[in-house]
C-alpha cells in the first residue's frame, strides 16, 4: 500500500510488513550430512518398525503353536508311558505272586518225604524184642519237626541199641530218653515201657540216593 506524507518535515514512517508465519526445521546437528542421516534413520524406523513388530508377533505365535504341540505330544507320551508302567507293575505283581506260590510248593515238596524218612529210619533201627505203640509229632520252634516215640522192650540192652542206631541215622538227631518204667503185659510178663524224644535233620546230599521215575526203554 502507498502512503503520502502531508506534514512537511515529518519523518516517513517505515512501511509495515504483513506478518507471515515462519517455519524452520530444528537443528539436529552441526551440518547437513548429520541432519540427513538422522532424517533417514527416523524414516527407516517408521517404515521398518511396524514390519519388525509384525514379524515378532508372528514369530511369537508360531513359537506358541510349537509349544502347544510339544505339550500335547508330551501329554500323549505321558499317558502311553503310564499305561506301560501300569502293565509292568501288573506283570511284576503277578511274578511276585507266582514266586511266592512256587516257594510254598517247594516247601511242601521238600517236606513231604520227611515223615517217610523218619518212619523208615525208625523201622530200620528197631531191634528184636522191641515194639512201638505210638509215634507222634510234637511242636518245635524250628522249621524241622520233633517227634516222640513210645514203645516197649524186653530188656534195657535192646533199648540202648535202639537209641544208638537212631542217633547214627543221617535223618535223626538228639535222641534222648525221657521216661522208662516196668509194666506187666498179658501173661504176667514184665517189660520196659519207654518214651524217646528225637528231632529230624537234613541229611547230607550224598546220603540220599535218587532214581528216575521213568526209565527209558531200550
Amino acid at each position: 500500500m502507498i502512503e503520502v506524507n502531508l506534514l512537511p518535515g515529518a519523518k516517513k514512517r517505515p512501511a509495515r510488513r504483513s506478518a507471515k508465519p515462519s517455519f524452520s526445521l530444528p537443528k539436529l546437528g552441526g551440518d547437513a550430512s548429520s541432519f540427513d542421516r538422522t532424517t533417514i534413520g527416523i524414516v527407516a524406523a517408521w517404515i521398518l518398525g511396524p514390519g519388525l513388530i509384525l514379524w515378532m508377533f508372528l514369530g511369537t505365535g508360531s513359537r506358541r503353536e510349537e509349544l502347544n504341540l510339544s505339550i500335547e505330544q508330551a501329554v500323549q507320551d505321558s499317558a502311553r508311558y503310564a499305561a506301560v508302567i501300569a502293565a509292568q507293575e501288573n506283570l511284576r505283581a503277578r511274578r511276585d505272586t507266582i514266586a511266592r506260590k512256587l516257594e510254598i510248593i517247594q516247601e511242601i515238596d521238600a517236606g513231604r518225604y520227611i515223615w517217610a524218612h523218619i518212619l523208615d529210619e525208625i523201622s530200620r533201627a528197631l531191634p528184636e524184642y522191641t515194639w512201638l505203640t505210638r509215634i507222634t509229632p510234637i511242636e518245635s520252634d524250628g522249621s524241622l519237626p520233633n517227634f516222640q516215640i513210645v514203645g516197649r522192650t524186653g530188656n534195657t540192652f535192646a533199648l540202648t541199641r535202639f537209641m544208638t542206631d537212631l542217633e547214627s541215622s543221617p535223618f535223626i538227631r538228639e535222641v534222648r530218653l525221657t521216661t522208662t518204667e516196668q509194666v506187666r503185659e498179658q501173661g504176667d510178663r514184665v517189660v520196659h515201657e519207654f518214651i524217646l524224644l528225637a528231632s529230624y535233620e537234613e541229611p547230607p546230599a550224598d546220603a540220599i540216593e535218587t532214581v528216575p521215575l521213568f526209565v527209558g526203554e531200550d
